[in-house]
């Protein structure tokens, strides 16, 4: 097993059951950090953050533009931003195209972090209605990186699931407790 040293997960519709199902399974104590878009509408202000943070009672919040990423942090992208991981490793929010009609898209996320982290990242995307990702977990694999889908036929919302498998073959697909299991694996191993 690869030796990782940050976690990119993505998902829309369903997505944010998606995510607690996953976190749940981590350990509180878990150091890698996991940093996350989910498809928001431009138009509100997003209490994933909040509503992570009381359901884990882990450390969340919402990336900050020129942050630095730090060990044990979840960080999740905020409405109407682009997230993406910088080759120093922070964070960078951008106000470029949206890509596949969103804005924060998991395709600039998982690309940006295959580029800064290579073989020391894994990428998982979950439950959502359009490709966005599909490409992005692709370039990780690509990188060396470990790629996680969420098993389609256990989706809330298949199509993004799908279109991943569609596109490459990941190295794992499971359920969400599954991947929850595997994450929380990761950081005992070494290469």
């Amino acid at each position: 097993m690869k030796r990782i040293e940050a976690i990119v997960m993505g998902a829309s519709a369903g997505g944010v059951s998606a995510l607690l199902s996953v976190m749940g399974c981590l350990p509180r104590d878990f150091a890698i950090p996991l940093i996350c878009v989910l498809h928001l509408p431009d138009d509100h202000d997003s209490q994933l953050a909040e509503v992570l943070a009381r359901r884990l009672r882990r450390a969340v919040r919402e990336a900050r533009d020129k942050e630095s990423i730090e060990p044990g942090m979840i960080y999740v992208a905020g409405p109407g931003y682009h997230l993406s991981v910088e080759r120093d490793r922070s964070l960078s929010l951008s106000q470029e195209e949206r890509v596949h009609f969103s804005r924060p898209a998991i395709d600039i996320l998982f690309e940006s972090a295959a580029d800064a982290y290579g073989p020391a990242l894994a990428g998982v995307l979950l439950t959502g209605a359009n490709e966005d990702g599909a490409a992005g977990l692709a370039r990780i694999s690509q990188s060396g990186g470990l790629s996680i889908v969420q098993d389609p036929a256990q989706a809330q919302v298949s199509a993004m699931p799908a279109a991943a498998l569609a596109l490459h073959r990941p190295d794992h697909v499971l359920p969400l407790n599954g991947i929850g299991h595997l994450l929380a694996k990761l950081e005992s191993h070494e290469c």
